[in-house]
């Protein structure tokens, strides 16, 4: 580099001074280049090395979230590295001072540094190592922009080319910064599985490293994607190491982000107190730090507060967080999370006023309709601004559910087909779907009926096509989906059995229904692992009516389906939370032995579900009714519906089935029954003894032949070697269980360990290729349902489904009690016999209960039910 004129002269007077300049211009001219070049190279290197520390000083303040002061330093950085012709420095600063523009929300001066950076890397002709690292920063750092922007899928690609060059120079810090950017664009897809089978082997990696940050961030990431695949213990577990973790290393911030991941599982496990109180420590922990009380996590941890109240209806509480967040809001830079932030806020406030209206409460102290508006305006200018159709797609319909509230239809249409042309444009099904419902209700409400069914219907469409990504809809904009799939299915079944339905509205009201039963136990899983296929039912049993009772918010519609007829179909009138209350008594009541006042509910429940039928049940010759329950209707026994002086099962074998798709029924085949028997008889992990297993298994013994695993002979492990290596049509498994709505709390208690819905699943599945032979009977004698949780019979269904046996035998409740092994001694003894099914076999076991005196109340003998295949 040249030094220019005015430094040569400034050189050469001082040369002069020291009395140089004569002897210089001597014999010693060369002298002089040397002294210049040796200067030259001296100054190069000063400039350098003060480059260095502006750099540095640049990345202290991003970190401390000053990015103007970062940003001026980094100007002129590069600057000075461009004066140097340093490129691999000049390159690195560009793409640093891009995500420095990001979060100042400076979108085209993002876009302009990262690809300035770009440019610059073909100005290096050489392939060094420094060369490999820029590349690979770049495209880290343009993986983080493209993810803010919306473009999840160009993120990921940007993130698995760094991690190859990672890779490549050995870099194991770079790859696990690119891992855990993927994970978070899989997440941002709702690929939730994948996210999570990402981070696991990241953290089996991790797991014999020591502590960093890092490591805690991974492992933070890990347990919120946990908590969202429905692995709510290994979450919590997870996630209460990384805030060790952050704890340990003094980063606040990290440990304000755990606080608030450990809330959210928390609040998925309804422990409403205990998320309050980590989402308050993560805020208090946020504000003690300067860094983390800048950023825009305060006000996501406000969000959180301020939905979760709304969704335990503490709706003063919740009104009380309303000014700070909007604050806060208002002052976040441009990205698309925090567009997110804003319409979710406004989603919220719909709810809350909607609720206020709806329940006659004071909302003066509420957003207006027309303030509410106004936020959804600016998200969708932000939302433009950033090119992110989906966020413009959900505000704009947002907008028209507001005017739909307040009954403008005209401008609630129009609003709802602008953000459906939107979502269609970039092939959003998972919106679509929202804004084919919206219109539905629109078009109701006018009094088109047809219409209604027609958006409706393709709104369930879209929902089908949806598969496994049914269970990641946005749950940052707090669509569930009890809120925001469910209602969907039953408005239009309420739509298609208004007024006298035809035959066609019939087949698709219970074709919809067996949908929405399907569409369930996909949420329960968290993921479409059912395979599903359309089953006939005249051509499997032709002595076996199907009932599928159907909860309505104001009414209980049935559909009979009798072999070679017609559907048919009857409707009582009544609203839900009052057949709920119905369905609550008789559940109560019923599991008391001292009580008789559960004949009432049962007998109510009868007369609805039943005696509107009982003609067409005689007429045809039914001998089995198999039921396909609906919502809270799973929690009680349907053997015990009583018509005033007999209970069902004196009357009618009686089985359930989550959908003739799903378990589709079979003759059971004449086959020498054998089978292998588990159970725990003494008090194991916090559990009490149960003291009739040993007699059950007994009885079982002497009725056909059994193979026993008892107590500490009853592992997994031993579970799983017997199953794969023998040939057991019926395996019985007499132990404490638990059915629950939530998929990490439906278990199997087993000597050494919980089995869980997946841990069953393998340890059924694992038979050798030799065994040809399906489990035909799955018999599950001590479980019982979820006290509190009214889903928690869906997973009973869940269990039945997932475990692959084609039938299970459950109960409801747990005996605990003599009459068990009685009642599974005479079951097994009816199985044994030629040419009988298995929902006659259950039968002719409680029949022999109820007419021994001391069995005859219901506690005894309905809760055993039998689930999936009843022939």
């Amino acid at each position: 580099m040249q030094l220019n004129i005015k430094k040569r002269l400034i050189l050469l007077l001082t040369l002069a001074s020291i009395g140089l300049f004569t002897s210089l211009l001597g014999t010693n001219l060369p002298m002089i280049a040397q002294t210049l070049a040796s200067y030259e190279q001296s100054q190069i290197a000063t400039n350098a090395s003060q480059t260095a520390i502006i750099e540095q000083q640049g990345k202290n303040y991003y970190t401390q979230g000053q990015w103007h002061k970062a940003i001026a330093l980094w100007q002129q950085v590069v600057r000075s590295y461009a004066s140097q012709e340093d490129f691999i420095s000049q390159g690195r600063v560009l793409s640093n001072l891009a995500l420095a523009y990001q979060q100042l929300g400076k979108w085209q001066q993002a876009q302009q540094s990262i690809k300035a950076s770009f440019q610059l890397l073909k100005q290096i002709s050489d392939n060094s190592t420094q060369k490999q690292r820029l590349i690979a920063q770049i495209l880290n750092n343009q993986g983080i922009l493209q993810l803010e922007q919306g473009q999840a899928e160009d993120a990921i690609a940007s993130w698995q080319q760094a991690t190859e060059v990672y890779q490549q120079l050995n870099d194991q810090e770079g790859v696990i910064r690119a891992t855990i950017n993927q994970a978070n664009a899989f997440k941002a897809l709702g690929l939730y599985h994948r996210a999570a089978k990402t981070l696991e082997l990241l953290n089996q990696t991790l797991a014999q490293q020591p502590v960093s940050l890092l490591k805690a961030v991974s492992l933070r990431s890990y347990g919120d994607i946990l908590r969202l695949v429905g692995e709510l213990s290994q979450a919590k577990e997870t996630v209460t190491k990384s805030l060790t973790i952050a704890t340990q290393l003094k980063s606040l911030e990290d440990e304000a982000k755990a606080r608030l991941s450990l809330g959210n599982i928390f609040w998925a496990n309804d422990d409403y107190q205990k998320a309050l109180e980590s989402y308050q420590q993560g805020l208090l922990t946020c504000q003690a730090s300067f860094v983390c009380g800048k950023s825009n996590l305060p006000v996501q941890i406000n969000l959180a507060q301020f939905n979760l109240l709304l969704d335990t209806q503490f709706w003063h509480r919740a009104s009380e967080l309303i000014p700070e967040i909007r604050v806060s809001l208002a002052n976040l830079p441009l990205s698309q999370t925090n567009v997110y932030k804003q319409i979710s806020f406004a989603n919220s406030l719909i709810k809350l006023r909607q609720k206020a209206q709806q329940e006659h409460k004071n909302s003066t102290n509420l957003p207006s309709w027309q303030e509410i508006s106004q936020i959804l305006e600016l998200a969708i200018k932000k939302s433009q601004n950033l090119g992110s159709s989906r966020a413009e797609s959900y505000a704009v319909g947002l907008l028209g559910q507001i005017a739909e509230f307040q009954q403008q239809w005209l401008k609630a249409e129009n609003l709802t087909e602008q953000a459906l042309m939107i979502a269609q444009t970039i092939n959003a099904p998972e919106i679509s779907y929202l804004w084919q419902w919206q219109l539905g209700r629109i078009v109701q409400a006018q009094g088109d009926r047809e219409g209604a069914i027609d958006f409706y219907t393709q709104a369930i469409d879209l929902l089908q096509s949806l598969s496994q990504d049914l269970v990641a809809i946005d749950p940052e904009l707090q669509y569930s989906f009890r809120s925001s799939v469910e209602p969907v299915y039953r408005g239009l079944v309420s739509l298609l059995l208004e007024t006298q339905p035809t035959q066609a509205n019939l087949v698709q009201a219970r074709d919809t229904i067996e949908l929405l039963q399907i569409a369930e136990l996909h949420n329960f899983f968290r993921e479409a692992c059912l395979d599903a296929q359309p089953v006939n039912i005249d051509q499997v049993d032709p002595q076996s009516a199907v009932i599928y009772p159907i909860i309505l918010r104001d009414r209980l519609e049935v559909i009979v389906s009798i072999p070679q007829q017609p559907l048919y179909h009857y409707s009582t009138k009544i609203s839900q939370p009052k057949l709920e209350a119905v369905i609550e008594t008789m559940r109560q009541t019923i599991v008391i032995r001292s009580r008789r006042d559960f004949y009432f509910p049962a007998q109510q429940l009868y007369n609805w579900l039943i005696r509107p039928a009982l003609p067409q049940l005689i007429k045809y010759q039914i001998k089995t009714i198999v039921f396909v329950p609906d919502g809270t209707l799973r929690n009680i026994p349907m053997s015990a519906l009583y018509d005033g002086k007999k209970y069902l099962v004196e009357q009618y074998d009686v089985a359930l089935t989550p959908g003739l798709q799903l378990l589709a029924p079979r003759p059971l085949q004449q086959i020498k029954l054998k089978t292998l028997a588990a159970g725990l008889t003494q008090q194991r992990q916090g559990f009490a003894a149960l003291e009739y297993v040993n007699l059950e298994l007994t009885q079982i013994e002497k009725q056909i032949k059994t193979v026993v695993l008892l107590n500490e002979k009853f592992t997994a492990k031993t579970l799983q070697q017997q199953i794969k290596f023998s040939n057991y049509p019926v395996v019985h498994i007499a132990t404490h269980g638990q059915f629950s709505s939530t998929l990490d709390e439906t278990f199997l208690l087993a000597w050494d360990t919980r089995i869980n819905i997946g841990k069953l699943d393998q340890i059924l599945q694992t038979r050798s290729p030799s065994q040809q032979q399906a489990i035909e009977l799955l018999v599950l004698s001590a479980c019982e349902t979820a006290i509190g949780d009214k889903w928690a019979a869906l997973g009973l269904a869940g269990m039945a489904v997932r475990a692959g046996a084609r039938s299970t035998l459950a109960t409801l409740w747990a005996v605990n009690d003599r009459s068990s092994a009685e009642l599974m001694s005479q079951f097994y003894q009816e199985l044994a016999k030629k040419d009988i099914t298995k929902a006659k076999a259950i039968r002719q076991a409680q029949l022999a209960l109820i007419n021994n005196p001391a069995y005859k109340h219901p506690f005894y003998w309905s809760p055993y039910i039998l689930v999936g295949n009843w022939l």
